[in-house]
């Protein structure tokens, strides 16, 4: 267990969870919860039973260094991998990797986002354990695969076959990936039982990772490799200012874990959610009698139900007559909008900064 480097992928801005998460403060740096700890904060201290901090990594945009440094002080600051530009989950993985690698070519390399929510964490660390010994041994890339509990529309989906060899294993081979589906699609891989959400969390070894790498992303490789002896050295700045600008926008999922022949999957049941809307935060909280969820401390309703309200603390709130809609409050934004229709508010976002400018975002 000594060789396993946890990555912890934290550059996105988390637009869907406006107004609480902006470009300047995304959601991972928020306590969205109310349990006193940030998103980050949460999952740094979860991969802390894999790893050591000196093993822990932060890869995320420039501009959030500070932010990183304030809410995760144990993670030494040479480990807060720093990207130039945003450029998907492929260049930011390979980054880690290459930086990884300068320090430990044998090491076993777990990814995970910054901003997911895990209510199981025993559970977690169990599979995650199991996921890392095997991958230390093989040549395979692993996958978290979450077992579903509804026909979802709104991730991707992993269908998986038993291994020939070890049928029941609690390792499964991957057959295909799908893009989110529409929701007859969901319900039928529901049905199945062949068929796991893809939880964005992967898990092998430094030495595996780069040959996928260069057999289905030679561009990429090539342009990290070209800067091999840079890593870990006063030089790696100037290299990554230089090549990342231009690296593809490409997702591992997409660039690597589709084509490779060498995936497999853990499925698992440890209360995953993915947090990527206000209607997944209201799935999770405590709700009260009505199917509210209420995020602060000073909220009264009256013939409220199945409602999201959040207020910053202290702040007083009286929500009345609303069904199935998203409240949301905070210093500088108020949003108000139905639960079902969340989907626009990345439109929202979008209009905003045409009329007002990209500081309101």
């Amino acid at each position: 267990m000594q060789n396993i480097y946890s990555v912890i992928m934290a550059g996105g801005i988390g637009s869907r969870f406006w107004p609480v998460s902006t470009s300047k403060l995304p959601k991972q740096f928020h306590d969205i919860l109310g349990t006193g700890e940030t998103l980050i904060q949460q999952t740094y201290r979860r991969l802390r039973k894999l790893s050591d901090p000196d093993k822990i990594l932060v890869v995320t945009h420039k501009s959030y260094k500070d932010l990183v440094m304030e809410q995760l002080p144990e993670i030494p600051v040479a480990n807060i991998i720093l990207e130039p530009a945003r450029r998907n989950t492929a260049p930011c993985i390979t980054y880690a990797a290459y930086r990884i690698k300068a320090e430990d070519p044998t090491a076993t390399m777990l990814v995970a986002p910054s901003d997911h929510l895990i209510s199981n964490e025993d559970e977690f660390t169990r599979i995650a354990t199991l996921a890392c010994n095997q991958a230390e041994d093989t040549k395979q890339l692993f996958t978290l695969g979450i077992k579903p509990h509804r026909p979802d529309t709104g991730y991707g989906y992993i269908q998986f076959v038993d291994l020939d060899e070890d049928p029941k294993s609690e390792v499964k081979r991957v057959k295909t990936f799908t893009e989110k589906p529409d929701a007859a699609m969901a319900q039928q891989f529901l049905e199945s039982g062949e068929f796991l959400w893809n939880s964005g969390i992967f898990i092998w070894s430094i030495n595996t990772y780069m040959n996928e790498l260069n057999e289905s992303l030679p561009d990429l490789y090539s342009a990290f490799e070209a800067g091999a002896g840079k890593f870990g050295t006063g030089e790696e700045t100037a290299f990554i200012e230089e090549i990342y600008p231009a690296c593809e926008n490409e997702s591992i999922d997409y660039g690597l874990m589709e084509k490779s022949h060498h995936v497999y999957v853990v499925p698992s049941d440890f209360g995953w959610s993915d947090l990527g809307t206000w209607g997944s935060l209201h799935e999770h909280a405590s709700l009260d009698e009505n199917q509210n969820a209420q995020i602060g401390n000073r909220i009264v309703t009256y013939e409220t139900k199945d409602t999201l309200i959040r207020v910053p603390k202290n702040k007083v709130a009286v929500v009345q007559g609303l069904e199935g809609y998203v409240v949301v409050d905070n210093e500088d934004a108020l949003l108000i909008c139905k639960l079902d229709q969340e989907q626009h508010i990345k439109t929202f976002v979008s209009d905003l900064k045409l009329k007002f400018g990209d500081k309101i975002t």
